[in-house]
């Protein structure tokens, strides 16, 4: 993985994605929020590293929700396929490497989508991100969520519109507004969320920015341990108070309608082996659903949707 700049070759040791592009412009963070910090999380649907961290993101907006706000924008992982480098010169290329930093990050991820119905590009889905953010902030981000289960677990192409479709109807966006913030406003907001990565210099995913109201920051570069996200925001904003939330399962899935063996591991404070045995345990006695693919499962709430 050395000498890397292929945007889907992801170095798991640094939790990074990369982008072919690099920029060292100025930076031109404006952290305007009603929050003591904001987050300004660069990631895409399609970043496998990105992915590694839902466990820390999900546990940190628990704990620190209250001090803190989150701003996604999307970085434009994968344009199409108009390049060749790293080993990686064609979607079946992609199979086996998702396949390996699964066990890596500790989180379902089945590469077959590449060999099956690959994505063209990374463009489509991001750009659906952003209508889905002009109608509900939070439905944006449970719609992220949906399209990363659905390209990661269910290998469905989510680049095609009727697989987006099928994410927006299930948050419960409007669809025709959906459809028309597609085709039109959402692509100007995706250009911008490019322009944004590259004026701070972002060259892969996933960055998070933490900045507080007089513009100090802290950087957390890749796939990281949760302890430096808390301690970033810890030191932005030493007076934080961390929310202690319920840890039983029924709180948890009530917060996030799906959870791998992983994130309920962290969310929980469970030991790994112990979080699979107890979710498997729910799913037993018919209070959860399961769904396994070759490189892990994911729970949800039996008979429920988002």
């Amino acid at each position: 993985m050395e000498n890397n700049n292929n945007p889907l070759l992801c170095d798991p040791v640094e939790g990074i994605c990369g982008i072919p592009q690099t920029s060292t412009a100025a930076e031109v963070l404006t952290p305007n929020t009603e929050k003591p910090v904001k987050v300004i999380y660069f990631t895409d649907p399609i970043c496998s590293s990105c992915w590694g961290i839902e466990p820390q993101l999900r546990k940190l907006k628990l704990e620190y929700g209250n001090s803190i706000e989150i701003e996604y924008r999307m970085g434009g992982l994968l344009p199409d396929w108009s390049y060749n480098s790293g080993g990686i010169s064609k979607p079946s290329d992609v199979a086996h490497h998702w396949d390996e930093v699964s066990a890596y990050y500790d989180m379902p991820i089945d590469g077959d989508v590449w060999l099956e119905d690959p994505l063209q590009s990374s463009y489509p889905p991001s750009i659906a991100f952003k209508a889905a953010e002009m109608q509900d902030k939070a439905k944006a981000v449970l719609f992220l969520r949906e399209i990363r289960e659905m390209v990661f677990l269910k290998k469905k192409n989510i680049a095609k519109w009727e697989n987006l479709e099928i994410g927006a109807k299930k948050v419960g966006l409007n669809l025709e507004k959906f459809k028309t913030d597609f085709n039109n406003e959402a692509k100007i907001l995706f250009e911008e969320d490019l322009k944004f990565a590259k004026q701070n210099g972002v060259r892969g995913f996933p960055t998070i920015f933490i900045v507080d109201a007089k513009g100090e920051k802290e950087i957390v570069y890749g796939s990281k341990p949760y302890a430096f996200f808390e301690t970033s925001v810890l030191k932005l904003h030493p007076t934080a108070t961390k929310n202690e939330y319920a840890k039983n399962w029924e709180a948890l899935f009530s917060k996030y309608q799906s959870l791998t063996a992983k994130e309920f591991s962290e969310l929980s404070g469970t030991q790994r082996a112990e979080s699979e045995k107890r979710l498997n345990e729910l799913v037993t006695k018919g209070n959860l659903e399961k769904l396994t693919t070759k490189n892990g499962s994911i729970w949800t709430v039996k008979n429920t949707s988002r």
